[in-house]
């Protein structure tokens, strides 16, 4: 029996985003604007008279057989729809359940953008034996007709598709797990070595991957830059790929000349792979406030590098929502007054805070690995720092995201279920907004510039933690990812949440999202026990093996519950139980009363910690601290290790999003749904990528053949 964590269940959950009101509302222009920067984020490789499409480029980021699968798919599922094939599969010798299991692989390989879950970085195969996928891809039509180039993207496949080899579980670095950002031989090292050298070179690890090799006894390396420009660049950086976004401003109907400007400049930076542009762009972003179709588009999240310094592809186009952007844009005018309340002292917040746009939005596409329910961007710090950002909050996936049946609620109390079902969504909106706007959006990094001027008064700023003066703060080029790196971006989001926790004990939050009095009460009661609960979920992201983590936001919330379990006086309660069933199971309780006096005080301390040696650039400090927490263990008041295997037992799999396209029907544009199952899912992609298909796909799997040999 494979471990069920390695594969997707057949009952796996799968839901549309609903943008059909959102839509329906745009004017023609609009929708025309909403359609065409769709179109960019899928577009992908441009030669002199064929277009190719976007986020696909993750498939190359992810592992060396995730480009070949897909194609795979794609041939099978552009000559038979999933409906047609089930026929097919039945005279293959497969049962409803395997052909089942089959559709849900697929449709998994398509929401993840490859074959490693995006949140959590595990490995998932299909949940049906070898022999009865292989029988079904033989008896397809695609096969068929083509039998030489299916035998061989089967061949070139089939043992990866299945493969559980320890280093091929997870995505990692070195022996840890497979990653395509560096060659297989890189270690740890290689990582930090190349990072020194693009730090004093000012140059960003965004949009490269590193490869290594032998040369005459010498390790040489390959820092590979995403252009679409091949051709010598100083330092001797080339290609990392071909990515050029063919951008037609008058074709995408841009609204106003922020917009106009802003996709010049991504058109800049994917041809000729600058970050520069790229920020250019993302400033543009910034200026065009309150756009009734918003998108961004670029490497954006690090959290899948396993050294944390690349970006992953990933762009949206959304929709506003009026309503719910009403109440984060009053959460925006607050927050120069719910500043000061975070515990740090004024010289660790920014000299001002600069409102950002806060909007919700209703996806219409998402091209990357996986959808999440806020965003605040862009990443870049000297922009974040000193002329703003933007907050969304994508309110179509938080309608399906976390809803959940009773009887599969694990870990809780019954008493608390009814009231958790009800308060779960509602009160993730108040903590999604709270993270994205004063979570990410708070706080300030000391920084020297290569002038030798520092943005704060290095003779008089005191730390808090020890009572004497700042000694330690960023120099250069040196940014937040490339000091702290592995653990920048689970520690940042550690720091975001541990934000919302604390200022959802604010009634003004409270009001703005109109919870007041008992309901109010029960807002943070359930948003508090959620977070202990999320804890406790997330060591099925922890690996034993290599003891690392997978997933930045899990480990964040393992680290708060081990944050409040510390602080005593029965403020959470987690205790090793036995099931109805008879097999092993958990319990946790949260004690409401103590939410606004042990539970603030334990999070205001902690979050000053994780400030300080954030604005300080005390990488040892932060890491020490960090690391502590974030260990799992079997010894101690807890164990952790035990509870884990409890998790893995009882998990329910993350849901899968199913997307709508938008195609042009005479001089309107219209949009196409689907339905909410794997099937659904699977026409949505094979309809997203139909123009040039087959040389689409040809020039994924040439891309992908000519790096083979540096994943040996």
């Amino acid at each position: 029996m494979v471990d069920s964590q390695y594969y997707l269940p057949n009952d796996i959950g799968i839901s549309a985003l609903d943008c059909r009101e959102a839509f329906r509302l745009l004017s023609p222009q609009e929708k025309m604007y909403a359609h065409y920067l769709g179109l960019l984020l899928k577009l992908y490789f441009s030669f002199i008279f064929c277009l190719r499409y976007g986020g696909l480029v993750v498939l190359l980021q992810t592992s060396p057989e995730s480009a070949n699968i897909f194609v795979l798919l794609q041939r099978i599922f552009r000559k038979q729809t999933p409906d047609q094939l089930e026929q097919v599969a039945k005279a293959a010798g497969l049962s409803s359940e395997d052909y089942q299991a089959f559709l849900v692989y697929a449709a998994g390989v398509y929401a993840n953008m490859g074959n490693y879950k995006s949140f959590g970085d595990t490995k998932f195969i299909p949940n049906l034996p070898k022999d009865k996928l292989e029988a079904l891809v033989r008896a397809s039509q695609a096969f068929q007709e083509n039998p030489t180039e299916m035998e061989a993207l089967w061949g070139s496949s089939s043992c990866l598709i299945y493969s559980l080899e320890d280093r091929q579980k997870q995505l990692g670095l070195g022996d840890k797990g497979i990653t395509s950002y560096f060659s297989g031989n890189c270690s740890l090292e290689d990582a930090e070595l190349a990072q020194r050298f693009l730090d004093s070179r000012k140059l960003s690890a965004y949009n490269t991957r590193l490869f290594k090799r032998e040369n005459g006894g010498k390790s040489c390396y390959e820092v590979r830059l995403a252009s679409a420009v091949q051709k010598e660049v100083v330092f001797f950086l080339s290609t990392f790929f071909i990515l050029l976004l063919c951008i037609n401003v008058k074709q995408a109907y841009a609204a106003n000349e922020n917009q106009k400007k802003m996709l010049e400049e991504y058109r800049r930076s994917f041809e000729f792979g600058s970050i520069e542009a790229h920020k250019e762009g993302s400033r543009f972003w910034i200026k065009d406030k309150g756009p009734i179709v918003e998108s961004y588009i670029g490497f954006i999240e690090s959290y899948r590098d396993p050294f944390g310094s690349r970006g992953e592809f990933e762009g949206f186009v959304a929709v506003v929502n009026k309503a719910m952007s009403e109440r984060f844009a009053k959460l925006v005018s607050s927050a120069e007054v719910l500043l000061p309340e975070l515990p740090w002292p004024q010289q660790f917040e920014k000299d001002t805070f600069l409102k950002p746009d806060f909007t919700s939005l209703d996806v219409l596409t998402f091209a990357g690995s996986g959808i999440p329910a806020g965003i605040n961007i862009p990443n870049y710090d000297d922009i974040r720092q000193s002329e703003g950002f933007k907050n969304v909050s994508l309110g179509n996936v938080l309608a399906v995201a976390y809803a959940t049946q009773k009887e599969k609620l694990t870990f809780l109390d019954e008493k608390d279920k009814d009231l958790f079902i009800k308060w779960k969504g509602l009160s993730f909106e108040v903590q999604v907004g709270l993270h994205e706007l004063l979570g990410h959006g708070s706080g300030k990094l000391f920084v020297q510039d290569d002038r030798g001027k520092f943005n704060f008064d290095q003779s008089n700023v005191v730390n808090p933690e020890t009572g004497e003066k700042v000694s330690s703060w960023y120099r250069g080029s040196e940014t937040w990812d490339s000091k702290f790196s592995t653990i920048a971006s689970s520690y940042e989001e550690c720091r975001a949440e541990c934000v919302g926790l604390y200022l959802c004990l604010n009634k003004q939050v409270l009001s703005i999202f109109g919870h007041e009095a008992q309901e109010a009460e029960d807002a943070v009661y359930i948003n508090w026990l959620s977070m202990v609960r999320a804890g406790l979920l997330g060591l099925e992201f922890y690996t034993p093996e290599s003891k690392s983590w997978r997933q930045a936001h899990m480990q964040a919330r393992f680290v708060i519950l081990r944050v409040l379990l510390e602080a005593g006086e029965g403020l959470v309660g987690l205790e090793e139980v036995e099931g109805q069933d008879g097999k092993p199971d958990a319990r946790i309780t949260l004690d409401r009363s103590k939410i606004s006096t042990v539970g603030k005080d334990a999070i205001h301390r902690f979050l000053c910690k994780l400030q300080v040696f954030k604005s300080t650039a005390d990488v040892e400090g932060g890491r020490a601290l960090y690391e502590g927490y974030s260990a799992v263990s079997d010894t101690g008041a807890h164990n952790f290790l035990r509870l884990r295997e409890t998790v893995l037992l009882r998990k329910e799999a993350r849901k899968m999003f199913v997307q709508a396209n938008t195609r042009i029907g005479g001089e309107n544009v219209e949009l196409v749904e689907y339905e909410s199952n794997a099937a659904g899912l699977i026409r949505s992609f094979t309809e997203r990528f139909q123009d040039d298909a087959e040389q689409l796909e040809d020039v994924l799997l040439d891309l992908n053949k000519a790096d083979a040999c540096y994943w040996c």
